[in-house]
């Protein structure tokens, strides 16, 4: 899952990103209101962080432009302003979330995880697809009772058709929600941890649950065959 950080204060904002990244998210950065609304409108996130005091544009002006302009990302908002009209004013505006400075990352972080799950319509911790389980709080999966070991790679490539199952996703979706920006983009990395998913989540079992949509993608759902 790829969050975009929308955050003048360069130190937090790292702090921010590396945290994400150490619980198997991918993140971006932007250092002010115009350069977070154009990468929020430019490139798909699953989630954005937004602080409300930003040099050229602040946070709420970037909320109502994004929700002006239909991109319905979730948005957990960050201010050092405690007053509740602020509160208010962003939650009117379309913010998920709202989080006062100073706090604690796994606060955050559960808040963010929340208004992702909200986001797909996962209210629950917990997803599950036949006897695969993943608890999206503490990063397990088993199937049938039994843990599986998942790279991070791995474990975000599986959350993000997890959050879209049912669904089919194309290897250019999976590329922009499982890597940052900055990393090397080759569709044929996909294909690759697919493989090494199956090996984990399929291997063994007559029920497959992800399959291959010839010409298309991937999609995490029931059935018994591995190729749709």
């Amino acid at each position: 899952m790829k969050i975009l950080i929308v955050e003048d204060e360069r130190r937090l904002a790292r702090i921010l990103k590396q945290g994400l990244e150490e619980n198997s998210f991918f993140a971006d950065l932007a250092f002010d209101g115009e350069e977070g609304l154009y990468m929020a409108e430019t490139f798909p996130y699953d989630a954005i962080i937004l602080d409300v005091r930003l040099p050229l544009m602040d946070g709420f002006a970037v909320l109502e432009k994004l929700r002006a302009n239909g991109v319905m990302t979730p948005i957990v908002m960050l201010t050092a302003r405690a007053e509740v009209v602020d509160k208010v004013r962003g939650l009117n505006a379309g913010a998920d979330d709202y989080l006062p400075k100073p706090f604690d990352f796994s606060e955050l972080l559960a808040r963010l995880k929340s208004a992702l799950r909200r986001g797909k319509g996962n209210p629950s911790p917990i997803i599950s697809i036949e006897d695969l389980l993943i608890d999206t709080n503490g990063h397990v999966v088993t199937r049938a009772g039994v843990n599986i070991k998942l790279s991070a790679t791995e474990y975000a490539l599986l959350l993000y058709l997890a959050m879209n199952k049912g669904r089919v996703v194309s290897r250019a979706e999976l590329l922009d929600h499982i890597y940052d920006s900055d990393s090397d983009r080759d569709s044929n990395v996909i294909d690759v941890y697919v493989n090494y998913l199956r090996n984990k989540i399929d291997k063994g079992f007559s029920a497959q649950l992800i399959h291959t949509v010839r010409g298309s993608g991937y999609m995490l759902k029931k059935g018994a065959s591995g190729d749709v």
